[in-house]
């Protein structure tokens, strides 16, 4: 029961004592005190947090969302891009609900939605994962009362119903007739404002991501040591302050070295090497295989194209890692789909 006792003041102190638990707190006004005391009786009740103060108005899952993102802003933890994006599908799709309506059924329902809108097995996974951590974070930063358990259900749910799921490790690589193609698209036609073809070898050359590539300033580039820094490279643990030195190198097929100087000679740039948009870099590539009738083949295949290559010019993974980023060395598994005749040639070289 909760006690409201009026003090000397004219102020009113509210005392609540349940099941274990005390808070108390003053108040100018008596109905003031009586809405706060039971306000804490219910958080006591459903083994919420009653020590710390929390924002107000914390009523559906956009306030949840805000709050978490107000809270990232004030860490310095900017959001990315992928999240940016599924926290404002989420506030959209089901930012409206009351956060005691949050249930396994909303989330599957949710969950299908997305799935008939196009959003594929990892999509969705990763947006109910970013949901589970919306609440999480409300729960144990502002002691707010969530349904997480709901969550995990629908989870289990969503798995069984096959729609969520990790994504599926590709293993595209372009022929070489299929890049001679590339190559002489891109060459004939003039539309292209980016140098298509010479970003395309370079993505090969360096193993780097179209938005590494886009953002490399040529003060990264060291012209005596051949080596090229890579500023904040995309890392699971660490995605600030991840610098790391590249070397370019003529190993894949391709001169990384050479390419650089191709574009130190016809760019009048002084900033970024490549000053062009990773993503008209990425639709101009789709558009380009669409018109050759190249069948999926990504952007981001050139990557896995690079690191193969590495492999098969005999690196070690560990000298494959210094040029990839990874840290993980694990994760460079998926790139040793090496190809039969790379390993034929390798094996004839050594006979010689």
């Amino acid at each position: 029961m909760a006690t409201i006792v009026k003090l000397p003041s004219g102020s009113w102190r509210a005392q609540v004592r349940r099941n274990g638990r005390y808070v108390s707190k003053s108040f100018k006004r008596r109905r003031d005190a009586d809405g706060w005391a039971v306000d804490m009786e219910r958080r006591i009740d459903r083994g919420e947090s009653v020590s710390k103060a929390r924002p107000k108005h914390l009523n559906t899952l956009s306030d949840l969302v805000d709050l978490h993102i107000a809270d990232m802003h004030e860490s310095r933890k900017p959001l990315r891009r992928s999240k940016s994006y599924s926290l404002n599908k989420l506030k959209l799709d089901i930012g409206h609900m009351r956060i005691d309506q949050i249930d396994r059924e909303t989330v599957v329902e949710f969950g299908r939605q997305r799935s008939h809108e196009g959003a594929g097995p990892p999509t969705i996974a990763m947006d109910i994962s970013y949901l589970k951590t919306i609440l999480l974070h409300a729960k144990a930063v502002h002691g707010v009362h969530t349904p997480v358990e709901e969550i995990n259900l629908a989870r289990v749910a969503l798995n069984r119903l096959g729609l969520i799921g990790k994504s599926r490790e590709r293993d595209r690589r372009p022929s070489q007739e299929e890049l001679d193609d590339l190559f002489e698209f891109f060459d004939a036609n003039e539309r292209y404002r980016a140098p298509m073809s010479r970003i395309v070898r370079f993505a090969i050359a360096t193993a780097m991501r179209q938005s590494e590539i886009c953002s490399i300033q040529w003060d990264d580039v060291d012209m005596r040591r051949r080596i090229v820094t890579v500023r904040d490279r995309k890392d699971p643990r660490q995605k600030d302050g991840n610098h790391q030195k590249v070397p370019l190198v003529d190993l894949t097929g391709y001169d990384a070295w050479e390419i650089i100087n191709e574009q130190r000679r016809s760019s009048n740039s002084t900033g970024r090497v490549f000053p062009h948009n990773p993503r008209s870099i990425g639709t101009a590539f789709r558009r380009a295989c669409a018109d050759l009738d190249i069948e999926d083949l990504h952007f981001h295949d050139l990557r896995h194209e690079g690191t193969s290559r590495l492999f098969e010019a005999g690196l070690k993974i560990q000298q494959v890692a210094l040029v990839t980023g990874h840290k993980d060395w694990k994760m460079l598994k998926r790139y040793t789909h090496l190809s039969a005749d790379s390993i034929v040639a390798l094996a004839l070289g050594n006979t010689r």
